[in-house]
């Protein structure tokens, strides 16, 4: 039995400390963090990353068409019909003489190389545009950046102030628990009726689905925190930060101004007129004669042999002149084309930008609303908690019922709610603001 229990005690030791190693750690997580885990592991923001890596393989692909080219190629002729030529007879009287001469090899090794003195306006063009793609990939991340730390912050403020209605209605809860011990003490010594005792347990059973309430849109909120920051779902998670007011001093027309100027969306659009305006000029011009050097080194055998004089060789250096003549009215069909898209590119843009702006009024207004909410939501909080202490001793005085008093609870429950409400309005209206102006 000894011996068993010892067993017993080690496999329980084995057990305690894998448990042990394998517990999950809670990750506290700050705002700033939160970012950086975001623009490092959200996967939408990494595949806006993977778009300028892509843009700029294809600006190499372009630039190819301004370097030479070198190739080598092998031939093999598997079937040929040789030429017979027939010679009249050299003798009178006799036939003619037919001979076969083969003028093909069976063994063929060609290099070439092209040199492009005076590239073609097409490939000038198609280099133009694949390096404007570039810069837009690279605002397109700038701009996925300011939605993923948006999103982020929306995320983040949101969990905390589920927090804070966690909070809240945890203290009505106690409030309402406190409220009807008094009540069921004063019930006992005949103090207080049937029905100020069953009103406060009614009270108290309507609040507790609240906080139930209000701990489900946590856990919630935290999945999609989790879901933003690439974290898994199964991961404890907790926050480090709180709704706090910090006030700001804007002025509305800089800061119009700096969304216009800084705001992804149109430094792409410029730089898709400017690009289309470069691609038009070019394709007007697309019909100039381009210039090249193109050689070739040439060996041939009959024989798949490296013996001496097995092979024979012979090159040719040219210099080749190209001149657009005629291409089915291509360009001017092209041109055509360039221009209604620059025409369409300049009316997006002061869409855009009257999108923009109102973008950023719309901000600055949410802004000014949350402020003045929140300064009128203190005082509230303020005057709800000192309702409360009142009515509380005016119910023990027996001056008011517990009507009075639950009216008073759920008052100050309100003015708290509305409280973190405005202050959650605020931090986010502050983070729109941010994203409108093109902050990063």
């Amino acid at each position: 039995m000894r011996k068993k229990g010892r067993w017993l005690f080690l496999l329980f030791i084995v057990i305690t400390f894998i448990s042990g190693a394998f517990a999950q750690e809670t990750l506290t997580l700050t705002l700033e963090q939160s970012i950086d885990l975001a623009l490092n592991q959200n996967p939408l923001h990494l595949a806006s990353e993977q778009r300028v890596e892509a843009a700029q393989s294809m600006m190499r692909l372009a630039a190819a068409s301004f370097f030479p080219s070198l190739s080598v190629q092998g031939q093999r002729t598997l079937m040929e019909k040789v030429m017979e030529l027939e010679f009249p007879s050299m003798v009178p009287g006799e036939p003619p003489q037919r001979m076969e001469i083969d003028f093909t090899r069976d063994y063929q090794a060609v290099v070439a190389l092209n040199i492009p003195i005076v590239p073609s306006l097409l490939s000038v063009a198609g280099a133009t545009q694949a390096r404007y793609g570039v810069r837009n990939s690279q605002e397109g991340v700038r701009q996925s950046r300011q939605v993923t730390i948006f999103n982020t912050k929306q995320a983040f403020f949101g969990c905390l102030l589920a927090e804070r209605f966690v909070q809240v209605a945890g203290e009505a809860v106690e409030v309402a628990e406190k409220h009807y011990q008094n009540i069921k003490s004063l019930y006992e010594v005949g103090m207080a009726s049937k029905f100020d005792l069953l009103r406060s347990e009614v009270q108290l059973a309507n609040l507790k689905p609240q906080l139930i309430k209000a701990r489900n849109s946590l856990e919630i909120g935290k999945l999609g925190l989790k879901t933003l920051l690439g974290i898994d779902l199964d991961d404890p998670l907790e926050l480090d930060g709180d709704l706090i007011y910090k006030p700001i001093e804007l002025e509305l027309s800089s800061s119009l101004a700096r969304a216009v100027e800084m705001r992804p969306e149109l430094i792409q659009l410029r730089s898709q007129n400017e690009m289309s305006r470069k691609v038009l000029r070019l394709t007007r011009l697309s019909n100039l004669p381009s210039l090249n050097i193109a050689g070739t080194y040439n060996f041939w055998a009959d024989s798949f042999s490296f013996k001496k004089d097995t092979w024979t060789n012979f090159y040719a250096v040219n210099l080749v002149l190209t001149i657009p003549l005629f291409n089915g009215f291509a360009t001017s069909a092209q041109t055509a084309q360039l221009d209604a898209s620059l025409h369409e590119l300049m009316l997006t843009q002061k869409g855009m930008e009257d999108a923009v702006k109102l973008e950023v009024r719309q901000a600055f207004l949410k802004l000014e609303e949350a402020r003045e909410t929140l300064f009128s939501q203190e005082r509230n909080v303020e005057q709800a908690e000192e309702s409360l202490r009142i009515a509380e001793l005016n119910f023990a005085e027996g001056l008011i019922t517990t009507l009075d008093v639950s009216s008073t609870q759920a008052a100050l429950s309100q003015a708290k709610t509305n409280h973190a409400q405005a202050l959650y309005d605020f931090v986010v209206a502050q983070a729109e603001l941010d994203k409108a102006m093109g902050v990063d």
